[in-house]
């Protein structure tokens, strides 16, 4: 029995994309309930993929996130697989930044001022994703 109202993989990388855009400008689940008029629990949902946004809804949340909506579309040309597991690069920074860690990591990435120090985190971070054990990563 397949429902074309459920949510597929375009909706949960929809959703993923206003997380990812939520945190990075440091809003809250509240706060953009509160801007759309909906309870934080629906943008949980929204943001999950597990409620498809409306095309309304969308422009509601796109001028909320002040993000062009044409920004949650880039890359989604090609099929997306329903396994949720990112395929281009874009799609590895997609996730890493729907994570609050991803997010909190980039912008003290980006607060360091010398491009040596820089380099040596990047360093640092190889080192610890070879070293993890195979299963452990991610």
């Amino acid at each position: 029995m397949n429902d074309e109202r459920a949510a597929n993989a375009i909706d949960r990388k929809l959703g993923q994309r206003v997380r990812t855009r939520r945190l990075e400008i440091g809003m809250s689940q509240e706060k953009l309930a509160e801007l759309l008029g909906v309870t934080f629990q629906q943008v949980q949902k929204y943001e999950k993929g597990v409620n498809r946004i409306a095309a309304s809804r969308l422009h509601s949340i796109s001028t909320s996130l002040d993000m062009p909506i044409a920004k949650f579309f880039e890359g989604l040309g090609g099929r997306i697989e329903a396994s949720g597991v990112a395929e281009s690069g874009r799609d590895y920074i997609d996730d890493a930044l729907a994570t609050p860690e991803g997010s909190q990591l980039l912008a003290l990435f980006a607060s360091i001022k010398s491009r040596k120090v820089r380099r040596q985190v990047v360093e640092l971070v190889r080192a610890l994703t070879e070293d993890a054990p195979e299963g452990k990563r991610g």
